[in-house]
Parts: C-alpha cells; sequence; structure tokens
C-alpha cells in the first residue's frame, strides 16, 4: 500500500487517535503554532490577510490549531491523500475559515504563490534526504521576505542506540496515554513509509536553502519543532 493510500484509509479516524500517538501533543502543536504566529501577527498588524501553506496537511490538524489562535488566517492546504483533504475542507468550513485544497505530492512543484508561513506537521519524513533538502528549498522560495517556515516532525536520533531508545519511549508514552496494541501495530505499519532525518541534519538543509535564525524550538524525544525565515529584503 503507498503512503497516500494507507493515509487516505483512515481518514475518518486519524484524529482522534493523535494525543494518544503524539506525546506532549499540546507543546509540540502548540510550539509550531507559536513559531508560525509571529509573520501572521504582523500581516494582520498591517491590515493585510496572512497566507500560509500547509504541507502534507492531512486532515488539517495543525491548520485548525494555527486559525483558531489567529482569526483572519488564509490557508492553502497540500497533500497527496484526497479523502484526507476532504476532512479538513469540511472542518475548516465548518468554522468559516477560507481556505483551499491542493492534491499534490510533497515532491511536486508548490502552489505558485508567496506565503507568510509555510508549515507541514508530520509528513515531511515521508521523504528522504535528497527529497527533503528539495522540499526545504522550494519551501524558502514560497515564503514571503521576513515569512517562516516551521516542520512539526518525527525525527530520527541522532546514532542507531538512540533512534532505539526514541523508540522504546514512544510505545512506553503512547501505552501510558491509551494506546493498544492495534492502535499501535496500525501505527507501526504506517510508519513503514517513515524515512526519519536527525534534526541537527535538517536545520542544516534549512540553513542550505537560505533560512536565518534556524533552530530547533521544541524537542521530546522523536517530536521535534524546528525551522527558519526568509531573510528580509
Amino acid at each position: 500500500m503507498s503512503v497516500t493510500a494507507a493515509f487516505d484509509a483512515v481518514a475518518g479516524s486519524y484524529d482522534q487517535a493523535r494525543r494518544r500517538l503524539v506525546p506532549r501533543f499540546d507543546d509540540f502543536y502548540g510550539t509550531a503554532v507559536e513559531v508560525a504566529a509571529v509573520p501572521l501577527r504582523a500581516a494582520l498588524a498591517a491590515g493585510r490577510t496572512p497566507e500560509v501553506l500547509d504541507l502534507g496537511a492531512g486532515t488539517g490538524l495543525l491548520s485548525l490549531l494555527l486559525t483558531a489562535a489567529l482569526p483572519g488566517v488564509r490557508v492553502t492546504l497540500l497533500d497527496g491523500a484526497p479523502r484526507m483533504l476532504a476532512v479538513a475542507a469540511d472542518a475548516l468550513a465548518a468554522r468559516g475559515v477560507p481556505h483551499r485544497t491542493v492534491v499534490a505530492d510533497l515532491a511536486d512543484p508548490l502552489p505558485a504563490d508567496r506565503y507568510d508561513a509555510v508549515v507541514s506537521a508530520l509528513a515531511v519524513h515521508h521523504l528522504d534526504d535528497d527529497g527533503k533538502r528539495a522540499l526545504y528549498r522550494r519551501a524558502a522560495e514560497a515564503l514571503r521576505p521576513g515569512g517562516v517556515f516551521v516542520n512539526a516532525e518525527q525525527v530520527a536520533g541522532p546514532t542507531p542506540a538512540l533512534d532505539r531508545r526514541y523508540d522504546e519511549v514512544w510505545v512506553a508514552q503512547a501505552t501510558g496515554l491509551g494506546s493498544d496494541d492495534a492502535e499501535l501495530a496500525a501505527a507501526r505499519e504506517r510508519m513503514r513509509h517513515d524515512r526519519p532525518a536527525p534534526v541537527d541534519a535538517q536545520c542544516r538543509w534549512l540553513a542550505e536553502a537560505g533560512l536565518v535564525d534556524v533552530d530547533c524550538f521544541f524537542k521530546a524525544w522523536r517530536f521535534a519543532v524546528f525551522g527558519g525565515t526568509r531573510p528580509p529584503t
């Protein structure tokens, strides 16, 4: 089963498991929202509608959190799984959030627009390392000057031993939050498509893509939030 088919198959129930499978859910997503918020608040203060591109948006969870924190933002959601995007569109429409959806793969060209923030959550790790580097370059080019890219991501440990430890901790934490064997097995099946990379390498790739003030803003074992800013002109 392809990665797109794997996620389309669970489109209706995907978000129900997030708080169990993503330990420290609020810190993880909340950090991503706060990093993205700086240029969005600036656009609102200037009387302009902030534009956000959500890469691998899935059911729109990150966009929903972002637009709840910052009403007035317009979002473009890009994903290769149309059923996931349909769930996202319904949820955003119910909240009156202006949006559009784009069915595309993360390896495809991005929409030919400029954004105040390009965001992603738990999606880029499906690309190999060359694909990540290429996407980071395209994301940097899609930003307005002063715009931010933020990736809330599942990452690899910097050594094989630490990567195994990350997995052990994740299982223990998810189980403690209520995940059962069936849910963990389903997550493992989707994770067969994963190609995570360490945080330090990905931050280096963001800097190579031309972003500045690159940093890891949150990290708890395999879950990290990192990003950078397109230099103002």
